[in-house]
């Protein structure tokens, strides 16, 4: 008998894959057919496959074609496949011709011809075309044009901005380039928000009343009411607010919250987060130390432990009016944690998660997450997980963006919650700050309790 594998993601099953398939079953007497799972698909730049897996192989089970199905989790599988499966023959698209010569150690190798002009990157692409349009005055936009080419169905249609010596070149090639914002969402079914945090409000709601979708920076807003009408009018008007804090779309720090989940560390009993970068320019645009670093410091404490604190405690240095750094102290019912953010202040950038069986370390800068270990009284016990992070994040969140607007609901990544959660601090921050009288606003620290 003669064994045949082939292994391919199988996203949307088209005719291609069908014809692909068949060829490989007619190389021999036994097919065996390998779905990349979803992490090795990110592992190798493949990040916005819209089908689950238990979806794309059962896709292949239902063609008939198949006489096994595996799945493809990591590097260097298809030799030890090849090995304990006794496999005589490995095939795959002529588009890799060459790519897998070094299996004819162990098997045949043979490329087979593709189906010309079809694929699932062009499905995805006709499948979730959006144009989507920057707003800020700050270079972090470039970071946003860089990874949206490696987003299939995402065209950057332009950006509003009142500082274009700040763009890049492939930014100033854009189609689209105003300071009117009105002028912007003619042009757009989507904007990314990187603007002021007290402009957000009014220009989600302009936004969302032209039915237009949006990923905006985080805080949404700086008032728990307002983050709340923002929410509900998106709900309305059938369309996507989606908070941006490019961590939560980690593959690292996904995985992390299903083995706190799990009990890897027992009960978690704190969280600490730091969040530090000594860049006085952010405090301009009203990006201050709690908005600039805030939303992401509370993001893990918000999702291992929850919104529902009981007792808010921060403390603040404050210059010209702004804080320059914060440290801010949660108690809840069975547990703990604290931030510290700062502009102004340098600190080790860690994340630390104490549990009743162990402890959670990731190392600075935490918030781009690729590596974390959990670590035991016993060292011997200690291990190690390891991520691959390609852009920081922000191509998996444009990914995650796209497909929310393709199929009408949230992302999952960011509850509403928590959102909401991180607006309430904003506001309770604030206005405990302006309550502070005006010749005592200067004083290196002050502290406050909500």
């Amino acid at each position: 008998m003669v064994k045949v594998i082939t292994y391919g993601t199988y996203d949307l099953l088209h005719e291609g894959h069908v014809l692909l398939l068949k060829r490989a079953r007619a190389l021999g007497d036994y097919l065996i057919v390998g779905v990349t799972a979803p992490d090795f698909d990110q592992r190798r730049g493949k990040i916005n496959v819209k089908q689950s897996l238990a979806e794309r192989m059962e896709a292949v089970r239902a063609l008939g074609i198949a006489d096994e199905i595996i799945v493809e989790e990591y590097e260097g599988q298809k030799i030890d496949d090849i090995r304990r499966m006794g496999v005589d023959i490995f095939t795959v698209g002529s588009d890799w011709v060459g790519k897998f010569d070094y299996l004819n150690e162990y098997c045949k190798v043979v490329y087979l011809p593709r189906t010309e002009g079809v694929s699932s990157s062009q499905l995805r692409e006709e499948r979730q075309k959006l144009r989507l349009g920057l707003v800020g005055d700050t270079p972090a936009l470039n970071k946003y044009e860089r990874e949206s080419r490696f987003v299939n169905g995402v065209e950057l249609a332009g950006v509003c901005t009142d500082t274009i010596g700040g763009l890049s070149r492939e930014m100033q090639e854009l189609p689209l380039i105003t300071k009117r914002y009105d002028v912007l969402l003619d042009n757009v079914d989507a904007v990314y928000l990187r603007s002021s945090p007290d402009k957000h409000t009014e220009q989600i709601r302009e936004a969302l009343r032209r039915k237009k979708h949006v990923l905006c920076e985080s805080p949404v807003s700086l008032t728990a009411a307002e983050t709340a009408e923002l929410l509900e009018l998106a709900k309305q008007e059938g369309c996507i607010l989606q908070e941006s804090i490019k961590t939560a779309y980690c593959t690292a720090f996904s995985r992390l919250l299903v083995l706190l989940k799990s009990g890897k560390i027992g009960e978690v009993i704190s969280v600490d987060a730091t969040c530090t970068r000594l860049n006085a320019a952010v405090l301009t645009g009203g990006w201050t130390s709690l908005c600039s670093w805030g939303p992401l410091a509370l993001l893990p404490i918000f999702k291992i432990l929850g919104t529902d604190y009981i007792h808010m405690n921060a403390a603040a240095s404050v210059r010209n009016g702004q804080d320059v750094f914060a440290k801010l102290d949660f108690l809840y019912d069975n547990a703990v944690a604290s931030l510290k953010v700062g502009t102004e202040v340098k600190s080790e950038g860690e994340l630390i998660i104490s549990g009743t069986k162990g402890y959670v370390y990731v190392p600075a800068p935490w918030w781009k997450m690729d590596y974390f270990e959990l670590r035991y009284e016993n060292p011997k016990e200690n291990q190690r997980y390891f991520y691959q992070l390609d852009g920081e994040g922000i191509r998996h969140e444009i990914v995650a963006f796209v497909q929310a607007v393709s199929s009408g609901k949230g992302a999952g990544y960011i509850e509403d919650g928590i959102t909401a959660a991180i607006s309430k601090v904003m506001e309770t921050v604030y206005r405990a700050l302006s309550d502070v009288p005006q010749q005592d606003r200067e004083v290196r620290m002050i502290s406050l309790t909500a």
